[in-house]
């Protein structure tokens, strides 16, 4: 019986389906299975991932039923002790596993170990490091931020799982965040302090849909807020804040290809991260995101995008100029 199960759901995932798994078959912890749900795939993945040779190696095709629904699928036919599941186009560090099951074995109350994530492109090149370092009760912290940023990062105990049941699949988006605050409501968490996964921020993906996101992510706190003691509830304009930022950030890092968002439902958000939180207008950042926004009015996203990038080049060789 295999230690622990990794589950892999995977829509149309032709392209990136290979190097993902091969992040998995490359872990220096090997006593594993790799159960891939086929979500509906109209694409090759299939038949791309007939060219894998290794008995590890799990296929089961369902309709489509979105990631939620995949990753149930997916725990129905775990047989490990420990569960982790991967976004077909994400990557792991090859010492991932170990690690989180070294930090999992040191503190058995913990029911999920978590790592550091850096964001990467489509092409691969690194762009963001996230580097949260909360361990032990976790759930407040959780609730203001989904720190972990994505579905491929942590390591859970078969037990954790089963005390909380499956994904909801009802949400569209941001199934990720609702599972982890369950967990963390009845769980301890335990952080790994290096960067082991590498998750692909897509222009194509769900990320950037930003009005499906910001619903799901109200609909999400409301659910948590239900739970939450009444001395805690005053977090919710904290969390409702950083909603309404991450969907500005979301519309800036995508820019060129959210041109037809009406730039007034970006403003509309700006305006709600203030208002839920006024402190935030004390604060340098919400300036850069205003002289930003302001600078899409005025240049057009595609200008605005350009502007961006040379700026981000010229940091990098500046950073690489200072190096000895």
């Amino acid at each position: 019986m295999p230690k622990i199960s990794v589950i892999i759901p995977a829509y149309n995932a032709e392209r990136t389906i290979l190097a993902t798994i091969h992040s998995v078959l490359q872990q220096t912890f090997s006593d594993l299975e790799i159960i891939v749900i086929n979500d509906g795939s109209t694409d090759r993945t299939v038949e791309v991932l007939q060219n894998v040779d290794d008995a590890r190696l799990k296929v089961y095709s369902y309709e489509n039923s979105r990631a939620s629904g995949a990753r149930n699928h997916g725990i129905s036919h775990a047989v490990g002790d420990f569960i982790s599941f991967l976004d077909a186009d994400d990557l792991w560090t090859p010492d991932k596993l170990e690690l989180q099951l070294a930090a999992l074995n040191h503190h058995p109350e913990a029911g999920v170990a978590y790592s550091w994530t850096y964001t990467i492109d489509d092409k691969g090149e690194l762009l963001k490091p996230f580097e949260p370092v909360y361990e032990g009760n976790i759930y407040t912290d959780l609730l203001l931020a989904n720190f972990l940023t994505n579905g491929s990062n942590p390591l859970i105990r078969k037990a954790a799982i089963a005390s909380v049941g499956e994904f909801d699949t009802t949400l569209r988006s941001g199934e990720d965040w609702d599972y982890w605050l369950r967990l963390a409501y009845k769980w301890p968490f335990v952080v790994v302090k290096q960067h082991q996964i590498l998750y692909r921020r897509s222009v194509t993906s769900k990320s950037f849909k930003l009005q499906i996101i910001r619903e799901a992510s109200l609909a999400i706190l409301d659910k948590a807020m239900k739970v939450l003691p009444l001395e805690l509830q005053y977090l919710k304009n904290h969390s409702l804040s950083n909603i309404y930022r991450y969907n500005v950030e979301l519309y800036l890092d995508s820019i060129d290809n959210n041109a037809t968002v009406d730039i007034k439902y970006v403003i509309g958000n700006l305006l709600s991260y203030v208002h839920s939180r006024p402190q935030n207008i004390k604060e340098i950042y919400t300036y850069k995101l205003i002289i930003k926004i302001l600078l899409v009015i005025v240049l057009s996203p595609k200008l605005m995008s350009r502007l961006l990038q040379f700026i981000k080049k010229s940091k990098q060789i500046k950073n690489l100029q200072v190096q000895p």
